[in-house]
């Protein structure tokens, strides 16, 4: 199927399925190779006879007799110049091999046998088996082609890894049309190999060609008659609005739409309205909320029986309703019944994406513990589909959203060295130039910050923020005005927060929207304008129970209860403290401890001299916990702060031993790390 193998890799092969025959192969080539024309005539004279007999040794039907007497019949037509070219061309075959594995009989004496066979098997590793396999000198015939297309096609698409790199094949298929220019699929295999590296003009040029050599050949009238024409004229214009909205075209994307639904009208054909209507729904998602538009697509895409349309249907709408604040039970049944349909073809493509769709859904309400359920449930699960040796199916773009996840949720915990793994790990799968690389570089980029920004070291985290802002810029945006307020620049901080405010109301990123306001209510917190940060707090509190994020939730009421740190604050923290430490990363857990103790200490000021000794040491065993998740992430701005206040408490409580212990720590951390005149534990976070 593929280009010619060298002789010592088809040795090889054949050696591994049937060691006695790769011995004939070699005599019967070297006779041939190293003897006359007329060896390779009797070759042929002594295959056709494979079929005489009363008990041939191969049957004419059978696999390997269609194949034999294919290959007869081509040597049968060849003229004597062919006949000779073509024996020329075996004994070249043959030669280059001996020049290749060829070693004096007096090395052969010198060299060790052992040592001479570790070195052919090192110098059959070092070179890559797609690139030897593919290389090719001359023209290859159709078959060899097509197979070759199809093989780079299903590894751009299940493990891009595995599939030759953009340049390597660029190149391959520009020798390819070299010898045939009008191969269509060469081109659209061109228009994909384009698209990993995010080459606008030159994927575009491919699949205009594609499509131009498609009506022109007439591949498409074979198959569809008349309609062939117009079919691949609509097919080509939905194409090409994939294509301008996949760079962020949208107008071009639309104007392409309208032609593809405009032709697709006129030849009544429904499979491809439905899916116009699939792309005109990412389109107008852009502008407005087109959850309608979206339901109708699901609807016609049943009737007309698309599974995987209607199925990748279901999912848009889900995570539609999600950032609408859906109750998550609702969406996981709307998940389930895709998941019916998925397990009903057979769509393994499409499982990985619902499972993926679930982790994130469960990362936006706040729920760990069931995100890192579903994260292990995909990377456990075999592929369904049927596929080649050495291709596997984890290398999509499901695979990395939930090893990127995973990583996040490791760092949450404190456990950054396997946090880095995992990222070494998604490195090694989806190298910097392939497609989905972006994914784990913003995860990367975000757990390095978030570190820094724990260990106090700003200037490292500041310069971090550029390489967010690339990838993402509403959270570069918000990373930096963290950074400013870390830095007390707190004018510059609030500016920032103001306009990525507006921006995120805008664009209905509620999410953003409710971490911009806490990070506002901190800025007036350090501002000593606690009456001002309520209202801005309690919008966050709205915001987050009407869109079902609870953890978001629970967090602001921490936020309340530092602003109210008084009798009341205890009985609001039992609201939140639950699902803070049950799903919350390390650092909120600790800012939770820390917030509890604070709310002892303040209610402890009208309590009896005995009660009160009992509360104070209550807060010292929290601090203590608070202490040890701080320790963890590697807080040292924060353990700061927790070991002012023990002293303190210590100092209360005539503790002299464990008072002096603790201002020890305090004042090694605090010449490690100055507070920059911003007095101490003025904010929850």
């Amino acid at each position: 199927q593929g280009p010619d193998m060298p002789l010592s890799r088809l040795r090889k092969a054949i050696e591994e399925s049937c060691p006695h025959l790769a011995s004939s192969v070699q005599i019967r080539l070297k006779l041939m190779a190293e003897g006359e024309l007329k060896d390779m005539e009797q070759f042929f004279d002594d295959l056709s006879d494979s079929f005489t007999g009363t008990e041939p040794e191969v049957h004419k039907t059978s696999v390997v007799g269609l194949f034999l007497r294919h290959m007869i019949l081509a040597y049968n037509k060849l003229s004597f110049s062919q006949v000779y070219k073509l024996y020329t061309a075996l004994q070249q075959y043959f030669q280059n091999d001996e020049k290749k594995n060829g070693i004096d009989e007096s090395d052969m004496e010198l060299t060790n046998t052992e040592e001479l066979e570790g070195k052919m098997e090192k110098e059959e590793l070092d070179v890559p088996l797609r690139e030897e396999e593919i290389s090719c000198s001359g023209p290859l015939s159709q078959k060899q082609a097509e197979y070759f297309l199809s093989q780079q096609a299903s590894l751009l698409k299940n493990d891009e890894t595995k599939a030759l790199t953009p340049a390597s094949l660029q190149k391959e298929l520009n020798n390819l049309l070299k010898f045939n220019p009008d191969f269509a699929e060469a081109h659209y295999l061109s228009y994909l190999n384009s698209l990993r590296v995010q080459d606008v003009f030159s994927s575009t040029h491919s699949l205009l060609h594609y499509f131009d050599r498609l009506i022109l050949t007439g591949a498409e009238s074979k198959s569809n008659g008349d309609e062939g024409y117009g079919r691949s004229l609509r097919y080509a214009a939905l194409n090409l609005a994939a294509l301008h909205c996949r760079f962020g075209h949208y107008q071009q994307a639309e104007l392409a739409l309208q032609e593809a639904i405009r032709i697709a009208q006129e030849s009544n054909d429904h499979v491809c309205l439905q899916h116009c209507l699939s792309w005109l729904y990412i389109l107008e998602q852009k502008i407005f909320d087109s959850c309608v538009l979206l339901e109708h697509s699901v609807n016609k895409s049943l009737h007309f029986g698309l599974p995987y349309l209607a199925s990748l249907g279901i999912q848009s709408l889900v995570q539609q309703r999600a950032f609408a604040g859906k109750a998550a039970n609702k969406l996981m049944d709307a998940l389930k019944d895709s998941d019916l349909l998925h397990w009903k073809h057979s769509l393994s493509e499409l499982i990985d994406i619902s499972i993926a769709q679930k982790t994130a859904i469960w990362r936006l309400y706040g729920r760990s513990t069931m995100a890192l359920q579903q994260a292990q449930t995909l990377l456990s699960m075999n592929s369904l589909e049927a596929v080649n040796v050495g291709v596997q199916q984890n290398n999509t773009e499901s695979f990395a959203v939930v090893l990127c996840h995973l990583a996040e949720l490791h760092a949450e915990q404190g456990y950054f060295a396997a946090a880095s793994e995992i990222l070494k790990h998604l490195k090694e799968r989806f190298p910097p130039n392939s497609q989905h690389a972006q994914l784990w570089m913003l995860f990367d980029q975000k757990i390095q910050f978030e570190s820094a920004m724990n260990d106090g070291r700003y200037h490292i985290a500041d310069s971090l923020v550029a390489g967010i802002t690339a990838l993402n810029s509403i959270e570069g945006v918000y990373r930096k005005a963290i950074v400013l307020k870390a830095q007390n620049q707190m004018s510059e901080a609030h500016k920032l927060l103001q306009k990525l405010l507006i921006h995120c109301q805008k664009i209905k990123n509620t999410e953003m929207v409710i971490s911009v306001l806490l990070s506002v209510a901190e800025l007036y917190w350090r501002s000593s304008c606690h009456t001002i940060a309520l209202p801005v707090l309690l919008q966050a509190l709205a915001l987050s129970r009407e869109y079902s994020l609870q953890y978001l939730a629970s967090e602001t009421v921490l936020n309340l209860a530092f602003s109210q740190v008084c009798l009341i604050s205890l009985n609001i923290l039992h609201m939140a403290i639950e699902p803070v430490l049950a799903h919350g990363a390390v650092l909120d857990k600790g800012c939770a401890m820390f917030l509890v103790a604070k709310c002892q200490v303040a209610s402890a000021a009208s309590y009896a001299p005995q009660k009160k000794i009992e509360a104070l040491e209550s807060a010292l065993l929290n601090l203590n916990e608070a202490k040890a998740y701080f320790a963890k992430v590697d807080c040292k701005e924060q353990l700061r702060d927790v070991l002012y206040f023990q002293a303190r408490l210590f100092h209360t409580l005539g503790k002299t031993q464990e008072r002096n212990k603790c201002a020890m720590l305090f004042r090694q951390l605090h010449q490690e790390l100055p507070a920059h005149g911003v007095p101490l534990i003025n904010a929850f976070k």
